[in-house]
């Protein structure tokens, strides 16, 4: 097997462990809420339940797959097929919790896997990398350069100019600065599991400065852009939020890893054109998901977008706290579900 396909089934299995895990722990809420206070309310009585460690241990096994999917396969490949988890959870909520689909969901989850698919057949294959002094290489030439002090300029502009005055009423802002530092990130993970896999077939990677250093960016921009995305979530419509993030963060984290690991050198304009069809509709399908989520067959229940739509978090109940990984996207249920959502689960990488 080639790297690029063990990236590709490390991404397909990131995908269905992260989803999955939202529904067992989501599962492990419902009864622990039988017995104890739930979460929403401040308790804690999920902690003695074993399927919500089953739902956790899911959880940080998608998230290393995800991990180990960017040091073998070009993310161009691996982020867009973050929006299978959405799938997975989706799927499994209609057959586990009774949270049906209807046939705009089932239609947005058919477009999410031709849009994979699509991606899937027509992306590139990964570049040879035989040392961290090449990624550094990579890293240092003008171009990712320029690109990431913009990035970084602009960060800085919309936390200390526009969060303070537009934070909490237009999504933009917020993810955004998720996007723009979530691209310098998904770079440098990229970087730092080619070290450690270079580190495991024998050439020891962990010992060069660049790595630490590709391993503190990451570190440093991964909280940055969790805390915006959990800012978001608990300012504004899940609904809303999902599909803007999935677009922005996937589109500027492709810029990037076309720009420092040049993904698109050597493929045809017919490839490209592919893909970015590929990519498109996996947007519409996330859409349908998520705008009709709650459609029941009322109109009135359809997320049209807004930039200002206010998340209703239930009365009493704790913020709703995100779940991001590099290449997955956060998951919520149902307006009516938030406060079974876990409010002390910690986003991983």
């Amino acid at each position: 097997m080639d790297d690029r396909s063990k990236g590709l089934v490390l991404a397909i299995a990131s995908s269905v462990f992260i989803g999955g895990s939202f529904i067992v722990k989501k599962k492990a809420l419902r009864m622990s809420a039988v017995s104890g206070i739930r979460a929403g309310m401040g308790g804690h009585s999920y902690l003695k339940e074993p399927l919500w460690w089953v739902g956790m241990i899911s959880m940080v096994l998608g998230e290393f797959a995800n991990f180990a999917a960017y040091a073998f396969a070009p993310a161009i490949l691996v982020t867009p097929l973050g929006a299978l988890s959405i799938i997975v959870s989706a799927i499994l909520a209609h057959l586990l919790l009774d949270e049906k689909l209807h046939v705009f969901g089932w239609l947005g989850a058919t477009l999410c896997v031709v849009g994979s698919i699509a991606i899937v057949l027509h992306s590139p294959q990964e570049k040879d990398i035989e040392n961290v002094k090449q990624l550094w290489a990579l890293a240092t030439e003008p171009a990712f350069v320029t690109y990431s002090a913009t990035a970084l300029a602009l960060s800085v502009f919309l936390i200390t100019v526009l969060v303070p005055r537009y934070g909490t009423t237009n999504v933009l802002v917020y993810i955004a600065i998720c996007s723009l530092l979530g691209s310098i990130s998904v770079a440098s993970c990229k970087a730092l599991g080619i070290a450690v896999k270079l580190t495991l077939y024998g050439d020891n990677q962990l010992l060069y400065p660049e790595t630490t250093f590709f391993a503190i960016v990451l570190a440093a921009c991964a909280v940055t852009q969790i805390n915006y995305l959990n800012k978001s979530l608990d300012t504004f419509n899940t609904a809303v939020v999902t599909p803007i993030y999935y677009v922005m963060f996937t589109t500027l984290t492709i810029v990037a890893s076309v720009i420092m690991y040049k993904d698109w050198a050597g493929q045809t304009g017919e490839q490209v054109l592919m893909e970015t069809c590929g990519f498109l509709t996996i947007l519409i399908g996330t859409y349908l998901l998520h705008a009709t989520k709650d459609f029941g067959g009322d109109p009135s229940k359809l997320h049209l977008f807004d930039p200002s739509a206010r998340a209703t978090p239930p009365k009493n109940s704790t913020p709703l706290k995100g779940h991001i990984g590099l290449g997955t996207m956060p998951s919520g249920g149902s307006k009516d579900d938030k406060e079974d959502l876990d409010p002390e689960a910690k986003p991983l990488l």
